[in-house]
C-alpha cells in the first residue's frame, strides 16, 4: 500500500476514530487503526468490538491495500508536525514507513485482513434528521443513563421513533428524563437502546447539518459528513417507564432556575457526604432549602422566592440528582409538580420549546427527623 495525505487532515481523522480504541485491549490489533483504500479515498476504522468509528480522508492513493497501524503512536507523531504532506509506504511485512520534510519514521503494522470486520447494516431502517435535533436528543437525556451492570437495559438511551413524533428516554432509577420531539420521525415505528459510550462518541462526530441514523436488528450507525459511529444495540427490554411518572402531582412550584440551582449547589456542600440529602420546604411564595451533616456538625439553610399557593410541603432529594435535572432545564424558570413527600417530583421548564417537550422526574429520599 502506498499513499500520501496532509498531516493535519490525518490528525483530525485519527483523533475522530481513536475514541473507539480501547485503553486496554484484549486483542493487540484493537489498539490499531485500519488504514485502507476505498474509492480513491483513505478509510480509517477503529473498534473495541462494541463501538466502531469510520472516517474518510482525502488522500492520493498510489498503491491500494490495507494495513493496521498503532493508533496512539501514529496520532502523537503526526500531532507534533506542522500541516505538511506525509508520504506512506507499506511493505509486504506490513512495516509502515512514512516521511515528511522533517524526517522519516517507521512503525510495525499488521495485516489489514486480520482487523475485525464491520457490522452488516444492509437490512436496516434509515432515519434522516437535522444534526441539531439528534444532538439535542443525546445531550439532554444521556446524563440520566444508569451505570448499573445488573440493569443493562438502563445503561443506554431508549429511542422510540414514530411516524409522527418520537420519544427519547433515559433513567437510572433515581432520575428519569423523557424528551418528546415532533421533528424526529421515521417511515415506520421503531424502538432501540443505544449504549451511552456510543452516543458520547456520536455527539463529538456530528459536524454536518444532516445526520443519518441506520438501525438494523443488532446495530445502529450515526453518520454525519465523513464520519460514522457504529454500535451494538443493547438487546434488552426497556422498563415501562410510563408507570413511574405520577399523573396527579397537583402542587405546583415555579422558581427561577439559576437561583434554584446555585442555592442547591451551595447548600449541598453542607450535606452528608454519603447521602447528599437536602431538604426542600415549600411554603407560600418561597422555598427553603437546607442540609446538615451531623458527623461534621455543619448545616446550611437558604430561602428563595417562588410561586406556590398550595399546602406546605417538605420533601428530600439527593442534591446531585436534583442539580442534574435543573441543569437540563432550558428556560429561565423551572416548574416543579409535587404530590406527597414519598412520591417523585416532576421537573419541567416553565415554558416548553417549540416542537419539543421535556419531562424529568427525581425520586425523593427519606427525610431525617433531626431538624
Amino acid at each position: 500500500m502506498k499513499f500520501n495525505a496532509q498531516s493535519g487532515e490525518l490528525v483530525k481523522s485519527l483523533a475522530a476514530v481513536v475514541g473507539a480504541v480501547p485503553a486496554k485491549a484484549t486483542l493487540a490489533i484493537l489498539e490499531m487503526v485500519l488504514f485502507e483504500s476505498e474509492n480513491g479515498k483513505l478509510k480509517l476504522t477503529a473498534t473495541d468490538l462494541e463501538v466502531s468509528i469510520v472516517e474518510y480522508v482525502q488522500a492520493e492513493i498510489e498503491v491500494e491495500g490495507a494495513v493496521a497501524i498503532p493508533a496512539r503512536r501514529m496520532l502523537e507523531t503526526l500531532r507534533q508536525l506542522p500541516d505538511i504532506p506525509a508520504f506512506f509506504d507499506v511493505d509486504e511485512r506490513f512495516n509502515v514507513k512514512f516521511k515528511t520534510d522533517k524526517g522519516s519514521y517507521r512503525l510495525a503494522g499488521e495485516n489489514g485482513d486480520e482487523f475485525p470486520a464491520m457490522p452488516d447494516l444492509s437490512e436496516s431502517t434509515l432515519i434522516e434528521a437535522p444534526t441539531d435535533i439528534i444532538r439535542e436528543a443525546i445531550t439532554r437525556t444521556s446524563f440520566a443513563v444508569s451505570s448499573d451492570d445488573l440493569r443493562p437495559a438502563m445503561m443506554g438511551v431508549y429511542f422510540q421513533i414514530g411516524t409522527e413524533n418520537s420519544r427519547i428516554v433515559a433513567t437510572d432509577g433515581h432520575r428519569l428524563v423523557r424528551l418528546s420531539l415532533n421533528d424526529l420521525t421515521a417511515d415506520e415505528d421503531i424502538t432501540f437502546i443505544v449504549p451511552q459510550k456510543a452516543l458520547n462518541l456520536a455527539v463529538k462526530s456530528l459536524d454536518e447539518l444532516e445526520c443519518e441514523i441506520t438501525v438494523s436488528q443488532e446495530h445502529v450507525s450515526f453518520k454525519s459528513g465523513n464520519t460514522s459511529v457504529i454500535a451494538r444495540l443493547i438487546n434488552q427490554q426497556y422498563p415501562n417507564y410510563e408507570t413511574v411518572i405520577p399523573k396527579d402531582n397537583d402542587k405546583l412550584l415555579t422558581v427561577n432556575k439559576e437561583q434554584m440551582l446555585a442555592t442547591v449547589k451551595r447548600v449541598a456542600i453542607f450535606s452528608s457526604s454519603t447521602s447528599r440529602q437536602i431538604r426542600l420546604r415549600v411554603d407560600h411564595e418561597q422555598v427553603t432549602i437546607s442540609a446538615e451533616d451531623i458527623d461534621m456538625s455543619s448545616e446550611a439553610k437558604e430561602s428563595i422566592g417562588a410561586e406556590y399557593s398550595d399546602d406546605p410541603l417538605e420533601i428530600g432529594f439527593n442534591a446531585r440528582y436534583l442539580a442534574d435535572v435543573l441543569n437540563n432545564v432550558d428556560h429561565e424558570e423551572v416548574l416543579f409538580e409535587f404530590s406527597t413527600p414519598n412520591r417523585a417530583g416532576i421537573v419541567k421548564p416553565a415554558e416548553q420549546a417549540p416542537n419539543s417537550e421535556i419531562l424529568m422526574l427525581v425520586m425523593p429520599v427519606m427525610l431525617n427527623s433531626n431538624y
